[in-house]
């Protein structure tokens, strides 16, 4: 009995887990629309989630935006627009490539390759620094 019981109250339970409280769209294809779009925007609370997936009270507020712009009849296109006008490019998870969003794009490749030069230097200098004095390249001395 007491296994019914916990059963209940874990099935009980389940809906409060759902990120996305609101009920689903009428229609279907408003649905998928919803889903597709909620996946395609950026968290600006959490950063590294959709808005479908974070529980923020930001991101439940721009659901609720893309829900209600989708019923009225907006076009996926016109939601993003909307979207990137508000909150600019940073609210798009994979941001279009452009001037001003360039760092976002090449930041980490930048930072690659300055560390790849900062690694390149510093095993340069100890070799020159190990053929300049042979008895001091067990690194006993740290004298410069």
């Amino acid at each position: 009995m007491m296994r019914y019981i916990a059963l209940l109250m874990l099935l009980i339970t389940v809906p409060a887990l759902a990120v996305d409280s609101e009920p689903a769209l009428p229609n279907a294809t408003l649905q998928q629309r919803y889903e597709t779009l909620t996946h395609q925007f950026r968290c600006l609370v959490c950063q590294n989630e959709t808005i479908a997936e974070s529980n923020a009270g930001l991101a439940a507020d721009l659901r609720t935006q893309v829900r209600e712009q989708l019923i009225a009849g907006k076009s996926d296109e016109q939601i993003k627009q909307y979207m990137v006008a508000r909150y600019g490019d940073f609210v798009l998870f994979k941001p279009p490539w452009q001037p001003n969003t360039w760092l976002l794009w090449a930041g980490p490749l930048l930072l690659l390759g300055i560390g790849a030069l900062v690694v390149i230097t510093v095993v340069r200098r100890k070799s020159q620094l190990a053929k300049s004095s042979p008895g001091e390249a067990d690194g006993d001395d740290l004298r410069p």
